[in-house]
């Protein structure tokens, strides 16, 4: 990798990375196929930096693979089978009422999104969300609510996530030890509240009865499942490259700026993968109380924009969510819920 950058490139990665933030919110057509639009910023961020290599493209055709795979192979169960799980999803909410119904959905799918992957709890919450008797618009807030708290409730293990993965892996060796439950032992106490804040928001959407039991399969059709899949597929190898092209520009900015400007520099995980945003920021040498303001704002910034994770991917496409739509009933939460946990972080270290 290019240790330094040119004018030319910095501005012209800088361009990619506004036109990765606002153009899908102010043209239709780059909001309706925002997948390939993503791609083509990744594509021209790695040519301006100029680090196309095999195994880049190898990385990029390879890595969203299992993801994609996943999405099909669930997709396809909940189309044959998803009639049980929305009868006992029925049953459930006759026992609890709606509010406590949501409170436990999004907690649940929160705190064990760290074992069995942010990618499965997100697959199993759209499905849920999909079949509720919720107005469009409160099916988007509720799926922003769940996304955002499966990202804080899946960084809590390595398996959770790829940024809990990098982390681990850079902080195996001294003085952090990281093992299995080092992000459990550093993060829990920051991240079980904002989980039950979001699982308490899901729960104000809880007007009225949400399920009736009778769906007995999915309505989508074996081309629509595939077709998810597909898009996918193109977000995760769009975010692949958009990671690697923006690297360089991501390394020169951040370098040497202190904890309280990256941690508003780190919304850019908004757009850009927070787990290439952890590779370059997080070392063995970094004071804990930093790890734990670099971290927050990570997960929390993940939540913001459709790209920023992985969860808010699967939902969008399940849910057909458009990207102002989802900013729309984001950016205000999460940019308030960024500024408390700012100011409790600095009274705090």
């Amino acid at each position: 990798m290019q240790n330094t950058l040119s004018t030319f490139q910095f501005v012209s990665l800088s361009v990619v990375v506004l036109a990765a933030l606002f153009v899908p919110f102010l043209f239709k057509k780059a909001e309706e196929e925002l997948e390939l639009f993503l791609f083509l910023c990744g594509a021209a961020a790695v040519s301006i930096a100029g680090l196309w290599s095999g195994h880049l493209i190898l990385e990029a055709l390879k890595e969203p693979f299992l993801i994609s795979a996943a999405v099909l192979v669930l997709g396809l169960l909940f189309k044959c089978f998803g009639g049980n799980l929305h009868r006992w999803l029925h049953q459930t909410e006759m026992k609890t009422g709606p509010k406590v119904f949501l409170f436990l959905l999004v907690l649940i799918l929160a705190l064990t999104s760290s074992l069995m992957t942010a990618i499965i709890a997100a697959l199993i919450g759209a499905e849920v969300i999909k079949g509720l008797r919720l107005a469009e618009k409160q099916k988007v807030r509720l799926a922003v609510y769940l996304c955002f708290a499966i990202g804080l409730g899946a960084v809590l293990t390595p398996v959770g996530e790829p940024l809990s993965t990098i982390v681990i892996a850079r902080l195996r060796a001294e003085p952090y030890q990281a093992g299995f439950f080092f992000l459990l032992q550093l993060l829990g106490l920051w991240i079980l509240p904002g989980v039950l804040f979001f699982a308490a928001l899901a729960a104000s959407l809880g007007h009225g009865p949400l399920t009736d039991g009778q769906r007995a399969t999915s309505a989508d059709t074996n081309a629509a499942v595939l077709g998810r899949a597909g898009k996918v597929y193109l977000f995760v190898a769009a975010l692949i490259l958009l990671g690697e092209g923006l690297k360089p520009l991501a390394q020169r900015t951040i370098g040497q700026l202190s904890r309280g400007v990256l941690y508003w520099i780190n919304t850019l995980s908004a757009v850009l993968d927070n787990a290439t945003l952890a590779s370059i920021e997080i070392q063995p040498t970094l004071a804990q109380n930093t790890l734990v303001f670099l971290l927050m704002s990570l997960v929390l910034a993940g939540g913001l924009l459709i790209p920023g994770n992985i969860p808010n991917i699967i939902c969008a496409s399940k849910l057909e969510i458009k990207s102002r739509d989802w900013a729309q009933a984001a950016l205000p939460i999460g940019l308030v819920l960024m500024a408390v946990y700012f100011a409790l972080l600095l009274l705090v270290y």
